[in-house]
């Protein structure tokens, strides 16, 4: 990373020696993928009312001009929009360049932003930013640089997390006061107002939903893929080799489903490790049941995806502060196929249709009284099965350790070996009736292994190189009736 540029001084601040902040994990993207993720994340604020402050670098003024027209629309719709760029012959004079609430940034050719691709979104309701910088010469190694110019490859990382999208604005801020120090005042005070509103209940940030995030992780899937269909016109049908621009393209897809299953994580709270545990539990319980391993994969993934199933619309957003998993259980709730909203968004990823299967019915119960299809026994698939129950088990720890660090729990209890069997022990009480007795009994001898001193890697995912989480099977429609069954 150049010294001096924005991500370096970000990546510094989440190094891993730094207690309080987790790394950041990233990866590396090519020009076409980032055009097509940045009109979806802009796009977002032409489809709704958020009234953000944008702050952008493009490099040089021209990568600016080829945007200047759409960047006017999106004026009209902020409170201020900043760019950033190594000026060039038009880069002030365009319409866009003379609103009001426009403001320029002529950066020093020489200054390590000018070789950096950012879009910063900050507002209320909707936060968003990519951060890229470009490789080098050197980084190319021996191919050179690539002469296609969507071929370019940038360094860097993208998200929705509002706490680093409001850091890094800082960052653009203070880096921004060495060429216009009273433009630096005015947008450090609008960050400070919006981060405060953040904070407030009302705000949208701290609470998912369909209509808001899910619109824009969709919107994010079609301008991906058709920037593929784009790809696949000029690509032989005989060519057998993988298109790398394609698979960055699908690892972007994928990378957009992972980073809102993780933000729903963040605004749980109680339980903000739920996807990471999940995953690694029900793969324990994967290999403890010999499934091969395109199938651990597809349960892994299913496990760091679950909460998109609880995805939730505006309208049901009756209790801002019911827990996710509250919610997943309301009987006045019930799932339906056709109507689980993270679900519909998460079927627009063709090789995710597998995923999407497994947790539409990870609210099936035992004796066929759970939703959305009332299927029962050995007809609700395995991984749906594996996925619920494990999924029940570590919101009952997540629950036992909240619980011990309130201190409302006395010391007996808030062992880990204690609070392992409560938690089996409570699932164990609708053995028969919503869980599976052939899993609740691996799950047992999952738990003595872990009392014994057996420890399982729970880790944050790195989203940015997941796509070994999708295989050859990943995009199987399987049925209840192709279903393995335990013995």
């Amino acid at each position: 990373m150049l010294p001096g540029s924005i991500l370096q001084k970000l990546s510094d601040a989440h190094h891993p020696l730094h207690a309080g902040k987790r790394p950041l994990n990233f990866g590396v993207y090519y020009k076409n993928t980032l055009v097509a993720l940045c009109h979806a994340l802009e796009d977002a604020i032409l489809s709704a009312d958020y009234q953000p402050l944008m702050i952008t670098a493009f490099q040089r003024g021209k990568w600016y001009l080829e945007e200047a027209n759409r960047y006017g629309e999106i004026a009209d719709r902020a409170r201020q929009v900043v760019i950033m760029a190594a000026a060039e012959s038009g880069f002030a004079e365009h319409p866009t360049s003379q609103k009001a609430i426009v403001e320029l940034v002529s950066l020093d050719p020489e200054d390590a932003v000018a070789q950096e691709w950012h879009l910063i979104i900050v507002s209320p309701n909707y936060t968003a930013m990519v951060l890229c910088q470009e490789l080098s010469e050197a980084d190319y190694g021996k191919a050179g640089q690539p002469k296609a110019d969507l071929e370019r490859k940038f360094y860097g990382f993208w998200t929705f997390e509002p706490s680093l999208v409001i850091e890094t604005a800082e960052l653009a801020i203070e880096h921004i006061g060495r060429y216009n120090p009273t433009l630096q005042q005015k947008l450090a005070a609008q960050v400070a107002e919006i981060s405060g509103q953040i904070q407030q209940d009302e705000s949208l940030c701290g609470l998912p939903t369909a209509e808001h995030l899910g619109e824009t992780v969709s919107r994010v899937i079609d301008y991906l893929q058709a920037c593929q269909q784009d790809l696949n016109q000029f690509r032989s049908p005989y060519s057998m080799a993988a298109d790398p621009l394609d698979t960055n393209l699908t690892s972007s897809e994928l990378q957009a489903f992972l980073r809102l299953a993780q933000l729903m994580d963040q605004t749980d709270l109680s339980n903000p490790m739920a996807a990471a545990e999940v995953a690694s539990l029900a793969e324990a319980i994967g290999q403890l049941l010999d499934l091969p391993s395109w199938q651990l994969h597809r349960l892994r993934l299913a496990g760091l995806l679950h909460r998109l199933a609880f995805l939730r619309t505006s309208e049901a957003l009756s209790d801002r502060r019911t827990s996710i998993q509250e919610y997943a259980e309301s009987p006045e709730k019930p799932l339906a196929c056709p109507l689980i909203p993270g679900i519909q968004v998460l079927r627009k990823m063709q090789r995710l249709r597998a995923v999407a299967a497994i947790l539409t019915h990870q609210n099936e119960w035992w004796n066929g009284s759970g939703q959305p299809a009332g299927l029962a026994g050995d007809e609700i698939p395995v991984e749906s099965r594996i996925l619920a129950l494990i999924a029940e088990f570590q919101q009952q720890l997540a629950h036992l350790r909240a619980n011990t660090a309130t201190h409302t729990v006395d010391a007996e209890a808030a062992s880990s070996e204690a609070m392992l069997s409560m938690a089996l022990e409570a699932c164990r009480q609708q053995e028969g009736e919503r869980w599976d007795p052939k899993l609740l009994e691996v799950l047992k001898l999952l738990v003595i292994a872990l009392q014994q001193g057996v420890s399982l890697p729970v880790t944050l995912p790195k989203i940015a190189s997941g796509l070994w989480l999708l295989d050859a099977y990943a995009d199987e429609e399987f049925s209840p009736s192709s279903n393995l069954s335990l013995t």
